[in-house]
This record gives C-alpha cells, structure tokens and sequence, in this order.
C-alpha cells in the first residue's frame, strides 16, 4: 500500500472526518458563547460592578498595572457557561435514549436454565449409570 493511499484511507475514516466536524463546530460555539458573555452576560449582571471600577469591558480589568487578571475572569466564565451548557446538551440526550429505550419493546425473560453445578451433577449421575 503507498504512502498516498494509506493517507488516504485514514483522512477519509469516519473519526477523522467527525473529528474535523466536531473541532469546527466548537470553534463556531466558541464565537456564541464569547458574544453570549460580552454582550449579555457582561452588561446584565456584571455592569454595577464595572461601573464602581469605571470599566467598559471585563477585559480592562488590571492589577499592579500590567496583570491582565480581567482578561483570565473573562476566560473563566466563558468555561463555565459551555460546561453548563454542553452538560445540559448531554443530559437531555442521555433522557432521550432512556425515554426510547423505556419506548421500545422488550422481549419477555427467558427463564435462568439449571447452574453449571447442577448440569456437571446430572453429567455425573448419568455416567455412573
């Protein structure tokens, strides 16, 4: 197998390529949630205290005059909010798949046949007689 076909085979394998969908997505999410805190976030619940530290944006918050910890709360919210919105995304599809499966028929338990014990009794009794 050459070496262009290998790649070929693996680039076009269903992980890589839902792998590629999923990087570009969150990239895509990443823009949402960074508007979603700047703009919403931000001004609704963050401004009266921004006001007391005459500030406009999160991201001018200073200390020592060059420590830019305003930038690093900035990236903290923005981690809490697509953790909470990714476990909300994966609780409603984990009580998806229960509601299907609680959906679908399922077939009536078979009885629990004889233990191993039991069979290598039988297997016994028969070879003595």
């Amino acid at each position: 197998m050459g070496f262009i076909s290998e790649f070929k085979t693996f680039a076009m394998k269903g992980n890589v390529i839902d792998l590629a969908i999923g990087v570009i997505i969150g990239g895509a999410f990443g823009k949402i949630v960074s508007s979603f805190i700047e703009d919403v976030i931000t001004p609704l619940l963050l401004q009266p205290a921004m006001d007391a530290a005459h500030l406009k944006n999160l991201q001018e918050l200073t200390a020592f005059g060059s420590v830019k910890y305003g930038v690093f709360l900035s990236s903290v919210i923005n981690f809490v909010i697509v953790t909470f919105v990714l476990f909300l995304i994966i609780k409603g599809i984990n009580a998806a798949k229960k509601l299907e499966e609680a959906a679908l028929p399922h077939p009536p338990a078979s009885p629990i046949g004889p233990t191993q014990e039991q069979l290598l009794t039988e297997i016994r009794d028969l070879l003595k007689k």
